[in-house]
């Protein structure tokens, strides 16, 4: 398997779907800080590290749908970004499955490259 790195973070969702599209699940991970939390469900707690990335994406990986992102809006300071996106999640028979818009925090990781921090698919929690 290819090794993908984000040199660009609005580059993650890409590599992210490359990875999906060839069942790479380890792939997937590698784009991912370590502490990373994920926002999947908005009304359930957040998927938490490595683990919580194996968790969100397993179920995906038989399937092997295309995400499509559109990175509207990407703000860098050092090592931390911000970005915004639309995106969905298209089977292979091309019916959409999921669709939102996304706020994600993105960090240097240690190979250079981008990985999400925080992912949010359907923007931020609301306070509880």
């Amino acid at each position: 398997m290819t090794q993908r790195i984000a040199h660009q973070p609005r580059e993650i969702a890409n590599c992210v779907g490359a990875y999906l599209q060839e069942g790479d699940l380890e792939g997937i991970t590698s784009l991912f800080h370590p502490d990373c939390k994920i926002f999947f469900l908005p009304d359930q707690p957040p998927s938490m590290g490595l683990a919580g990335v194996h968790s969100v994406f397993e179920d995906f990986m038989d399937l092997r749908p295309e995400i499509k992102s559109d990175v509207f809006s990407e703000v860098i300071i050092g090592d931390i970004a911000l970005l915004r996106a639309n995106w969905s999640v298209v089977a292979p028979d091309g019916t959409v499955m999921a669709e939102g818009q996304s706020t994600e925090v993105a960090k240097r990781l240690e190979n250079g490259g981008w990985g999400y921090l925080i992912d949010c698919p359907n923007g931020p929690p609301n306070l509880a």
